[in-house]
């Protein structure tokens, strides 16, 4: 149930971080990229561990 739970999340933050990748290439913004990018290593890291 954990592990279920941990890997729901991880898939939210990646799915959250190329939601903001992908509107944010719009008008490039080098904090809010910078975020994004942050926001789908965590998930992916979390996925992975």
């Amino acid at each position: 149930m954990c592990r279920l739970l941990k890997k729901t999340i991880a898939v939210c933050l990646i799915g959250f971080g190329l939601g903001i990748l992908l509107v944010l290439l719009l008008p490039i913004s080098g904090w809010l990229f910078i975020i994004g990018l942050t926001i789908v290593a965590v998930g992916l890291m979390w996925l992975c561990c």
